[in-house]
């Protein structure tokens, strides 16, 4: 926890990390938003519905608790609840209720969510190339996976 104690003096970012700091906040809020109108343009799904379908198709057997799906793809329990309601009525996920606590629920991706979800895919894909990795290299990539798996430890402990 941060000491906001009014006798210590707080440690003022230097102007690199202050510079750099300017740069990731316009980046996290421009990034989400030209993917999530890219998803809605092209297929017709929110960025945040396609996180969700994503998420799922990678996990064994398509299927995932809710808290630990809600924590993956940054949500709250709540807001994720609505979203999953809104993929059930497509038919693309169904919740179950978890068979060794019978308060927690599991998503599972449907095969048409799976088939959704691939549709939907290559556009995605491909605009997250041209927006991010087309314009880094490989060693870029790399520097930016490192410093990203060290700042989302701390991140994850948050929510």
């Amino acid at each position: 926890m941060t000491d906001t104690r009014p006798d210590v003096e707080p440690r003022w970012l230097t102007s690199a990390e202050l510079g750099t700091w300017v740069n990731i906040a316009q980046m996290l809020m421009l990034l989400p938003a030209a993917l999530d109108r890219q998803l809605r343009e092209d297929t017709g799904i929110p960025h945040a519905y396609y996180q969700i379908l994503a998420m799922l198709s990678n996990e064994p057997d398509r299927a995932m608790r809710m808290t630990d799906l809600a924590r993956v793809v940054g949500s709250t329990s709540s807001r994720l609840s609505h979203a999953v309601a809104s993929l059930e009525q497509r038919g693309w996920v169904e919740r179950q209720a978890c068979r060794s606590d019978k308060r927690g629920q599991i998503a599972y991706l449907t095969d048409a969510g799976l088939a959704a979800l691939e549709a939907a895919a290559p556009g995605h894909v491909e605009e997250v190339r041209r927006l991010v990795f087309d314009h880094l290299t490989e060693e870029d990539v790399a520097c930016l996976g490192a410093i990203t798996a060290k700042l989302l430890p701390t991140l994850n402990q948050i929510s």
